[in-house]
């Protein structure tokens, strides 16, 4: 069973290569290594949402990420949502 990726995650995701399951795997972790905006809150939510999509990810088979379609989540005002 795959499992559902929250809204955050989808729109991580997306910020990264996501046509090859194992060059995602590889972007997040980097991404993870340098998680720093200057507010350890900010970082600790976004190294939270990484590391969330890297073990969903991880987990699946590479078939089932190449089924995925990922989106950008939108706000209900139209605009991409930013979390």
């Amino acid at each position: 069973m795959i499992e559902q990726f929250t809204v955050e995650e989808i729109n991580l995701i997306c910020v990264f290569n996501k046509q090859n399951r194992n060059e995602l795997i590889f972007e997040l972790i980097e991404a993870m290594n340098n998680f720093d905006t200057g507010d350890p809150q900010s970082d600790g939510e976004m190294l939270e949402i990484a590391r969330n999509a890297l073990n969903k990810v991880s987990k699946m088979s590479d078939a089932d990420f190449a089924a995925l379609e990922l989106f950008p989540e939108y706000g209900d005002d139209g605009q991409e949502a930013i979390t």
